[in-house]
């Protein structure tokens, strides 16, 4: 496993990057759309969703691709990150957000930042907030327990969806959500909105984290095949579960990087 250093590292870069891909792409979007709020949506949506699953894939098997601090907070109350790891992930995370929204002002012209006047506020936006957490969290989980190469997958094309099916336009990452309350641009959240959409968040991420740990427990039986895993992955499995290795999903060392994308519960937003 990389040293926490090295994973903090990830962290950091990799949520910099995820938030100057959405926040640029916002950008890019309204100026090209002349005016055209649903086209710039979905240039928005789908810049995200391409930029997220080459996020997952290239950073999940460095520190599992949270690039979320819901995503890490999920992987304590699981076991998959100790209290000590969780703490300097969402630091981490927070770090990057800001210098990503910061990247992205800078390759369009813009000031370092700029505080939002984008209200997004009221019951609505708040239950969109924590039901598209939950989800995102919850499909995360389901994924990694049977099919943990297609996380990455599952997670991006649920974060595209997100900005159309959700009257918040799915943030679902306290991190992403401060960052956009520093750009006053087609993705900004004006700063007194924040803290509802976080807590909308947090409790979102943990129902579905003990739901789902309940829908679909992370131990099976050696003996019994599993939905989309090949024999070969099963008795690798039980080795190690035999040998006492431990990680998060299936605890197998073969799979844990994989499945530790799982931790990958990123956000979208836009109007």
């Amino acid at each position: 496993m990389p040293t926490l250093a090295r994973r903090l590292v990830a962290e950091g870069i990799g949520t910099a990057l995820l938030v100057a891909i959405v926040v640029g792409s916002g950008i890019r979007a309204e100026r090209l759309a002349d005016g055209d709020t649903a086209l710039a949506l979905l240039c928005n949506a789908l810049a995200t969703g391409a930029g997220l699953l080459a996020l997952l894939v290239s950073f999940g098997s460095i520190s599992g691709g949270h690039l979320n601090p819901v995503a890490s907070l999920s992987a304590w109350l699981q076991g998959r990150l100790t209290a000590r790891e969780a703490l300097p992930y969402g630091m981490a995370q927070s770090t990057g957000a800001v210098a990503g929204a910061m990247a992205a002002h800078a390759m369009f012209g813009l000031p370092v930042l700029e505080m939002s006047t984008q209200v997004r506020t009221g019951g609505g936006m708040w239950w969109s907030e924590c039901l598209a957490t939950f989800g995102l969290v919850g499909l995360a989980m389901a994924t990694a327990r049977t099919r943990p190469a297609s996380v990455p997958f599952v997670v991006a094309g649920y974060i595209t969806a997100g900005y159309w099916f959700t009257s918040s336009t799915s943030f679902a990452n306290p991190a992403l959500t401060l960052a956009c309350a520093l750009t006053d641009t087609f993705t900004g959240i004006r700063p007194g909105d924040v803290p509802a959409f976080v807590l909308a968040q947090i409790g979102g991420a943990l129902v579905a984290t003990r739901l789902f740990q309940w829908l679909c427990p992370a131990e099976y039986p050696a003996e019994c095949p599993v939905e989309g895993l090949l024999p070969a992955a099963v008795e690798l499995h039980a080795e190690d579960r035999a040998a006492g290795l431990r990680g998060p999903g299936f605890g197998g060392r073969g799979e844990r990087d994989a499945i530790d994308v799982a931790g990958a519960a990123v956000g979208v937003e836009r109007a």
